[in-house]
């Protein structure tokens, strides 16, 4: 068994989750005979509850979108009585559906499902009684028999559980261009930050313009994430959200001064550039690299490139051994107008059917652990296999690791620093963000 420990900031306290290993057994709760039709009609209806069911998220381009559409196909044939109608904003890595969706729970007309992170971005719609336990169908499901401890103790507060799992995403990813690499004549993977950079500078004499590739400020909140877990160290890198890592001491800084050196071989990227852009920027050999999460393989695969010969990937330099997470769920609303339908839909996108439907067209990896392996693609098998025995990060940038107020304040931080390039700067705001958000 493997034993891991994860970090993750719960509004004011510090929560250290205990890690078991991913299981591989099978659906152990309810009716042992009852098998995938369990999963498939969880409603009292055959077909589902009946009625529109509204369901919102931020799956609006790429292979979100794909994701998403893959979702509709197999829940039109799962519960034909339902009508999915897609609620989709597009942008920002869920900031502009975020702030639409604050809107409208604020003026009690929430949908009858929407996206959130797992992690400490759930405890927000908690705190403001806006979402409902959903105990009763993680249990249908399988519950601990076929989702990690470790993903369940993350939607759990107080002794609920207050979303679905649809997937499981891998923040510290470094996806190439190889084209560019072999112009340059790099062969191997850097081992840290200082040997990643000294390859950016063989590139530049290669004649490659932009290096490393980048978009809006989600994004290079999320390359700061993975330099901060590349120099920090996992341990540190986690002790950043329990208190026990100062957020500006000596290892914060050297991770800042590394991000900035980093953003001198990118692009200029404007505020609303979504991560397509910067990702299709190595797609069409315009970059060498972009740190994305493997959401982007869906983007290389609808772009007909092929693994090996036009791309590949590497954990950014400093981080192999440590996945840096982040999973999508969905919740059931408090006055959802359609909580019959709703509950389809969860269970639609925590069974194993849609799920492998899903996670096929998205990039990302099952948060079950019963779907089996060998019907994705390399890089979605390896990824499996490194969330089994790697070290666990929690992603700043999509909500696992601090609260979207605490996120937002790193988000203005972070885009200071990219119009001023102020490193003692940036320090101090992320320390003041911590001392306001962590308690």
């Amino acid at each position: 068994m493997h034993r891991r420990s994860l970090f993750i900031s719960l509004g004011a306290a510090a929560v250290v989750a205990g890690l078991g290993a991913c299981s591989s057994g099978t659906q152990t709760t309810g009716d042992p005979g009852a098998g995938s039709s369990q999963e498939q009609n969880a409603s009292s209806k055959p077909g589902g509850a009946g009625g529109e069911v509204g369901v919102f998220t931020w799956w609006a381009d790429g292979s979100e979108k794909l994701g998403l559409e893959a979702l509709q196909g197999e829940f039109k044939t799962q519960f034909p009585n339902d009508t999915f109608v897609n609620l989709a904003v597009a942008g920002g890595a869920g900031s502009n559906a975020k702030a639409k969706l604050a809107a409208d729970l604020a003026n009690n007309n929430p949908p009858d499902s929407f996206q959130g992170h797992a992690g400490a971005e759930l405890l927000d719609y908690i705190s403001k009684g806006q979402i409902v336990p959903v105990d009763d169908v993680i249990e249908a499901l399988g519950g601990a028999g076929v989702f990690p401890e470790s993903l369940l103790s993350l939607l759990t507060v107080k002794d609920s559980i207050y979303s679905v799992p649809s997937n499981i995403h891998r923040a510290n990813v470094v996806w190439t261009n190889t084209q560019l690499l072999e112009k340059a004549e790099i062969t191997d993977p850097p081992g840290d930050i200082d040997a990643w950079i000294s390859d950016m500078d063989k590139l530049r004499n290669a004649g490659v313009s932009t290096p490393l590739s980048v978009s809006g400020s989600w994004t290079q909140v999320q390359l700061l994430e993975t330099v901060l877990l590349a120099d920090l160290g996992t341990d540190a890198y986690n002790g950043l959200f329990s208190g026990g890592t100062p957020w500006d001491g000596p290892e914060v800084t050297k991770a800042v001064e590394h991000y900035g050196k980093l953003l001198s071989y990118a692009n200029k990227a404007s505020d609303g550039d979504d991560w397509p852009v910067a990702t299709d920027m190595v797609i069409d050999g315009k970059a060498a690299y972009n740190v994305m999460g493997d959401w982007a393989v869906a983007q290389f695969a609808d772009k007909k490139k092929e693994q090996g010969k036009d791309w590949d990937w590497f954990p950014v330099p400093g981080t192999d051994g440590t996945f840096d997470f982040l999973a999508d769920s969905f919740t059931l609303p408090k006055g959802a107008k359609n909580p019959g339908g709703a509950k389809d839909w969860l269970m639609l996108v925590g069974g194993a059917e849609g799920q492998k439907a899903f996670n096929l067209a998205k990039g990302s990896i099952p948060a079950r652990t019963d779907v089996a392996p060998d019907e994705f693609p390399d890089y979605q098998q390896k990824a499996m296999e490194s969330f089994k025995s790697d070290q666990i990060a929690s992603s700043i940038a999509h909500g696992a690791a601090v609260s979207q107020a605490w996120l937002s304040d790193i988000t203005t931080a972070v885009s200071k620093f990219y119009g001023g390039k102020d490193a003692a700067g940036l320090v101090k705001d992320l320390t003041a963000a911590a001392e306001k958000h962590a308690g």
